[in-house]
Order: structure tokens, then sequence, then C-alpha cells
């Protein structure tokens, strides 16, 4: 293979593992945020 093509397949991984990642830390941020928010001063969960 040529590099150019590595290049490609190497920047095209990580962008696959590092939107994984920002999925896999991010929601059960927001649900934990909201849950807090819940306990903490009485807000709806959907807002």
């Amino acid at each position: 293979m040529n590099i150019g093509m590595i290049i490609i397949c190497a920047v095209g991984g990580l962008t696959g593992v590092l939107s994984a990642l920002y999925l896999l830390i991010s929601m059960p941020a927001v649900i934990l945020w909201k849950l807090y928010r819940k306990i903490k001063f009485g807000y709806a969960m959907y807002q």
C-alpha cells in the first residue's frame, strides 16, 4: 500500500474511535447530570 492510503485509513480509524469514545462518555454524563438536577433541584428529567 502507498503512504496516502495508509494515512487515509489511519484518519478514518481515528475518527471512528474518537466518535465512539465521545458517545461512550457523554451519554452517561448527561444522564447523571439530569439525575443530579432532579434530586437537588426537583427539575423534570425531560427539560
